[in-house]
């Protein structure tokens, strides 16, 4: 039951006074929308769609469609750091890693379906390759296992090289984007990707170096 629904069942000076309530805050939320300054990384998938639904060219497209793909293997990487992992920095890398790249997925999902495209590659491009695996960075089927069957300082090892070589593949992927792409909030996504993975791949060195 909507809070809309809910306030028939007051009496009258209260409905009116939960009236108000939802339009000030329906203002609210129209005025942060319309702030241009507001950072895209708190935005929802729904504001993320809207600002997303101007111009844009099939470079943006395959930007979103590859990176969701490029996106969900590093999260599922991440999810084997749970019970595997040893050091204290993989385990908080990883955890970040999830934070930062799934509202990133749903935020490029939300973009395809304001743009009329569908989520895989695979459907609108047909030499992305099967399951992403020429994207680039991505690692194999043989890759996973490998990384699965670790455990310990073994894991650790394994998921700092993988990791840089992920993200290195996902900053070429963004630099694509900016040099091809023509949608203004894929191409400040495509920057944070950048700025932040690069931050993470000199961070992964030195952990792998310490190891």
């Amino acid at each position: 039951m909507t809070a809309f629904t809910r306030s028939f069942d007051l009496p009258l000076r209260r409905r009116v006074a939960v009236l108000g309530v939802i339009a000030a805050g329906s203002l609210l939320l129209a005025a942060c929308g319309s702030d241009d300054s507001s950072d895209s990384s708190a935005s929802t998938p729904e504001t993320a769609a809207s600002s997303a639904a101007g111009a844009f060219n099939d470079g943006d497209v395959t930007f979103a469609q590859a990176m969701i793909v490029h996106h969900q293997q590093a999260l599922e990487m991440s999810q084997q750091a749970d019970g595997r992992a040893s050091d204290q920095e993989i385990k908080t890398l990883a955890g970040q890693i999830e934070k930062a790249q799934d509202p990133e997925i749903k935020t490029m999902q939300s973009w395809l379906k304001s743009w009329g495209k569908p989520q895989s590659p695979d459907m609108d491009h047909g030499n992305a390759g099967h399951g992403g695996d020429d994207m680039a960075g991505m690692m194999s089927d043989q890759d996973m296992d490998a990384l699965t069957a670790a455990k310990g300082t073994d894991f650790d090892r394994k998921f700092a090289q993988m990791m840089i070589d992920h993200h290195n593949g996902a900053i070429d992927m963004a630099k694509d984007e900016q040099k091809n792409g023509r949608n203004t909030a894929a191409k400040k996504l495509a920057d944070n990707v950048i700025k932040n993975q690069s931050a993470e791949v000199k961070q992964m060195q030195s952990t792998l170096d310490r190891l």
